[in-house]
């Protein structure tokens, strides 16, 4: 079927425009033939093949249409209908000595240039972590130990005893490998253990694992978004690249709304009739800014206008709450830490009324890998129609047992996420003092402004060759161009000593390269928080972090 699409986009100047995916949707709806002959110049063009081609090529009648089969890897064999005739040899006859074939790698190189020139290439540091020494690290030589300050392992469970021993012992018992997807030997005990736990983890009827959550976003939402007859998904124009990709893919209609503001998001979900199916995806903590959604409010507005809602808690899960569920649970605090004892006064938990709940394994939990949850008709959907899930190798059983073994030791203690944000409000408060500019937010990141893609990489590389830091620049697209940031993620392990370190080596930075504090970024009328007095308050509040 892409032959035939690929056709039809050489052929149609208005069809050079529109993605593969959407042309693949409109041809699994038998509808692409059809627009195809409203077109003035595709009709044209299919009529002249069709002359061109009768004498040697046996085509379908105009009125109907001839099946085209695809067997894709894994073994499943699908059909789609098109009105197109299949290319033949007979397209040799336009090859000539003077058509020269494309030079693929001037395309790659052109690519590139263009990057490095506008300072958004990216070069990837060596940094080995230490498993005994978290969280220390050494870079190409063992001998060179630098400290890394970026790591997603927010909780340091990748080094901790109980995860290792558990991926240790599978390991020895179960090998290296799953065998295959779940569904050709690779569904085992770990799977759905793994399963069952994260399930329980977020109060739900069921959960998936996948090979990561990019992979179970990118899946469910194209899956929702093909099944479900004209669904318009509404996205935070925050939202992350897997969640964008998974609404692009499914070629489902989206609406973006302004970051975490309500009032937008409901001015454009009330032009919408209630009957239309409609899905709000949303984060809990976006991982560049450290902001956090109002999710209850938006389970308002999804009760009221017919929708369902899609959170992705992967920068929360393991980090709040007091079982580490994520935001959702930590806005029940107080019921979830009495394990439901305490009333409600008849409401549902906002964790209860989320639909569809999406988390990783590979970030606080130190794994990898993600999973969906939701109700156990949901999940058995996903599970039998997404091919994400389907044609994917599963995870390795030692990596599900360590996984699992995570979230029970997080499930069962709070001490790690206190000292966490112990350790993040110190940080934020001691760089304060110093007038280095932090975009201001209520979790656990540590943004530290720099507003220049070329200055953040000179910092970055500063901080590691002058100090044995490592702090990872972040640029374009991860964030907007003119919002490049040096991102900070303290861990429990990050101690007094360590932080005086990277407070006394920023400083540095920011005095050799001149870069602007929040008293310059102030002047300016601030920007992306810095220098606007917000006032932000942590989600963490000090009877939770005492308690």
């Amino acid at each position: 079927m892409d032959k035939i699409i690929a056709q039809s986009k050489h052929l149609c100047p208005f069809l050079k425009t529109t993605s593969t995916a959407a042309l693949r949707s409109l041809a699994n709806a038998k509808g692409l033939a059809a627009k195809a002959q409203g077109c003035p110049v595709m009709a044209s063009a299919m009529e002249q093949r069709r002359a061109a081609h009768s004498s040697k090529v046996t085509t379908a009648p105009a009125t109907s249409a001839a099946p085209v089969h695809s067997t894709p890897r894994g073994g499943a064999v699908g059909s789609v209908e098109f009105d197109l005739p299949r290319p033949t040899a007979l397209d040799a006859e336009h090859v000539t000595e003077k058509d020269p074939a494309t030079d693929y790698e001037s395309v790659y190189k052109e690519e590139l240039d263009r990057k490095r020139k506008d300072k958004s290439y990216r070069f990837f540091n060596n940094i080995n972590r230490l498993a005994k020494e978290f969280p220390r690290a050494h870079s190409t030589s063992e001998a060179e130990k630098v400290t890394v300050w970026c790591a997603n392992d927010y909780l340091g469970m990748g080094s901790h005893p109980e995860v290792l021993r558990a991926a240790h012992e599978t390991l020895d018992k179960y090998g290296t490998g799953a065998g295959g997807t779940r569904n050709i030997a690779g569904h085992n005990r770990h799977a759905i253990k793994l399963e069952e736990t994260a399930a329980k983890l977020h109060g739900k009827e069921a959960a998936l694992v996948f090979s990561s959550c990019y992979v179970a976003n990118d899946a469910t939402l194209t899956l929702l978004g093909q099944r479900f007859k004209d669904l318009i998904y509404f996205s935070d124009e925050m939202n992350h690249a897997s969640m964008i990709q998974g609404i692009k893919h499914s070629g489902a209609r989206k609406v973006i709304w302004k970051h975490n503001d309500l009032a937008d998001l409901e001015a454009k979900l009330a032009a919408v009739p209630k009957s239309t199916p409609k899905v709000i995806a949303f984060e809990s903590v976006y991982s560049m800014c450290g902001s956090i959604a109002p999710i209850e409010a938006i389970c308002d507005l999804a009760d009221k206008y017919g929708a369902l809602t899609f959170l992705d808690e992967v920068h929360a899960v393991g980090m709040y709450g007091p079982h580490g569920a994520g935001v959702a649970e930590h806005l029940d605090y107080d019921y979830y830490a009495s394990n439901g004892t305490l009333p409600l006064s008849g409401r549902r938990t906002v964790m209860d009324r989320i639909d569809i709940i999406t988390a990783t394994l590979g970030k606080a939990y130190g794994s990898v890998g993600g999973y969906v949850a939701g109700s156990v008709n949901f999940i058995d959907w996903i599970r039998s129609y997404a091919p994400g899930f389907i044609f994917t190798t599963s995870l390795p059983p030692s990596v599900m047992a360590a996984s699992t073994a995570a979230i029970q030791v997080q499930s069962a203690s709070n001490a790690s996420r206190r000292a966490q944000q112990h350790n993040t409000r110190a940080l934020k408060q001691r760089l304060a003092e110093r007038g280095i500019p932090v975009i201001p937010n209520p979790s656990h990141i540590v943004p530290v402004l720099v507003g220049s893609a070329d200055l953040a990489k000179q910092a970055s590389d500063m901080l590691l060759k002058d100090h044995g830091i490592y702090v990872q620049a972040i640029n374009y697209p991860t964030v907007r161009i003119g919002e490049e940031r040096l991102r900070i993620t303290p861990t429990p392990g990050h101690s007094e000593e360590l932080a005086t370190e990277l407070v006394e080596a920023l400083e540095d930075v920011f005095t050799r390269l001149s870069l602007k504090r929040v008293a310059d970024w102030k002047a300016q009328g601030g920007h992306c928080g810095v220098g606007t007095d917000t006032n932000v308050k942590p989600i963490w509040t000090d009877t939770q972090l005492a308690s």
